[in-house]
């Protein structure tokens, strides 16, 4: 047979060759930062005002961001000198955009709209920007997440920089120049002095260039950087270490489960292959941030108690961040059986996250309601009686409207908050209130959940024993985080007062 009549022979016998699979393209760029960002808007929009409510955090913002410049200065040189520009910030944009909740909560939800896609460009730089979109789309859906961006305090704003932060340092590694490194410190320092705590990301970063092994130009580099942020933090530490008494409340760590719970699934995230793309690992950056500034925090919390979730809320960069590259993982996989497992781990999240979500917009999800212990106050005071608040700083409480007190006689109180530039005022000696205590025969109590006057045991003890002595209950509404209470006295029989004598409505009150 001629080689002629052979080949067709042999192109029978020869299988055309299979066509390679093609990659199905990832989201692009813009994708990876526009969809977190109007997830995270949303999702802060989605139930901000709270039903009207505010709690006693929040009123605090919102009381000294009404003060003037000179005023908040004034104030930080007593207390809560660690949220001073935070206060100052505030007080700006109240001036640009007025007071109100939607102005008090709005920062935040940009703040945190901008964390996601920070986020979300993290995870596209270090495993791919389908990892990158799915952190940036995790992000918001975690639940402190969600009750932050929602919230008249830092956390958000710090959340944010800690982020950019976190890039700048991972841009930076590989290009070396000193412009990048600058805008890395710049942005550290800002975040530690909103939060003194973000500096604890700063130990974190210098754990992920250890462990990744980077160059030693690049640890120069990073050490220069984080001196300077050391340096400018200095005298804010130092300062704010005398003003104990904002963080005397913490008895020990506060909701370390929802930690522990992000740190081991964290961590569960990191022991799959996860894709690696560059000199930095998305395991050994995200899984320091997640864990090191918690247990730092807990470690010295044995010296004295300062974890509270919320000074390390930056830490759910990391979860994200893992989570993210994990689910980028099993599609990449894409077995039958693992898109099956991927899709309903997905939905059972999902299922699971819609409980806390509605819960995180309601009065309830807070410690307190300072709207509605004014309300209360409002409601029960009468024209002419004494108010009284069980411990100085209680005050606060009931600060954001002045329109709730201001037909009471304050019986403790010497100076108020904007004149001896504090938070709640300053109060008369013991012996003073219990006098003055003498001269009503009715009086408004505030008894807010858990406080207590750790300053002036005798101002609170003077309270409570004249109220025992020559008081009687009338009645009680219980608020959220605190008690409201009517004392009349004990030779009066009835409940009037002095300039009125109508009886009060009786609704929602406990006798």
């Amino acid at each position: 047979m001629s080689l002629d009549e052979r080949a067709p022979a042999m192109a029978r016998r020869v299988s055309p060759p299979v066509p390679a699979r093609r990659q199905t393209p990832g989201p692009t760029p813009a994708v990876v930062v526009i969809a977190p960002l109007a997830l995270t808007i949303a999702l802060g929009l989605w139930g901000i005002r709270r039903q009207n409510t505010m709690w006693g955090d929040e009123s605090v913002t919102y009381q000294l961001a009404h003060r003037d410049l000179s005023q908040i200065w004034h104030t930080a040189q007593h207390i809560d000198l660690v949220h001073a520009l935070y206060y100052a910030v505030m007080h700006e944009i109240f001036g640009l955009f007025g007071a109100g909740l939607l102005t008090l909560r709005l920062p935040s939800v940009l703040a945190m709209s901008v964390a996601a896609s920070g986020v979300g460009l993290l995870g596209l730089r270090l495993a791919g920007p389908r990892a990158g979109l799915l952190a940036g789309l995790v992000f918001p859906l975690l639940p402190q997440v969600q009750k932050y961006a929602q919230e008249g305090r830092s956390y958000a704003m710090v959340c944010a920089l800690v982020t950019w932060a976190t890039y700048a340092l991972v841009a930076g590694v590989p290009h070396r120049t000193r412009w990048r490194w600058a805008v890395y410190g710049a942005t550290m320092l800002l975040a530690c002095l909103l939060h003194e705590f973000a500096v604890l990301a700063l130990a974190a970063h210098g754990i992920t260039l250890a462990v990744s092994r980077v160059p030693r130009p690049v640890l120069k580099a990073w050490s220069a950087a984080a001196a300077g942020v050391v340096a400018g933090l200095s005298p804010l530490a130092v300062l704010s270490a005398g003003q104990s008494e904002p963080v005397s409340w913490i008895g020990g760590p506060v909701r370390l489960p929802y930690f522990l719970v992000g740190a081991v699934v964290g961590v569960a995230c990191a022991l799959t292959p996860l894709r690696r793309r560059g000199p930095v690992g998305l395991s050994a950056l995200a899984v320091p941030i997640l864990v090191l500034p918690g247990l730092l925090l807990l470690i010295a919390s044995l010296v004295k108690p300062l974890f509270v979730d919320r000074y390390v809320l930056y830490g759910d960069i990391g979860v994200a961040l893992l989570l993210g590259a994990w689910m980028d993982y099993f599609h990449r996989r894409r077995t039958a059986r693992t898109v099956w497992i991927s899709w309903a781990a997905a939905v059972a999240a999902l299922a699971a996250l819609v409980q806390p979500s509605l819960w995180l917009r309601t009065p309830q999800s807070r410690s307190n309601d300072a709207t509605a212990i004014g309300a209360a106050v409002r409601e029960q005071g009468r024209p002419g009686d004494g108010l009284l608040y069980l411990y100085g700083q209680q005050r606060i409480l009931t600060g954001a409207d002045p329109e709730d007190t201001r037909s009471l006689t304050d019986l403790a109180l010497a100076q108020d908050p904007i004149a001896s530039n504090t938070l709640a005022g300053v109060e008369l000696p013991a012996r003073d209130i219990a006098a003055r205590m003498l001269e009503f025969d009715r009086i408004v109590v505030v008894r807010a959940a858990g406080a207590h006057s750790p300053t002036n045991p005798q101002e609170e003890e003077a309270k409570t024993s004249t109220l025992r002595r020559h008081f009687r209950e009338y009645r009680t509404l219980h608020v959220n985080g605190a008690r409201v209470t009517v004392y009349v006295r004990d030779h009066d029989r009835s409940p009037k007062a002095g300039p009125r004598s109508n009886s009060p409505g009786t609704s929602g009150w406990v006798r």
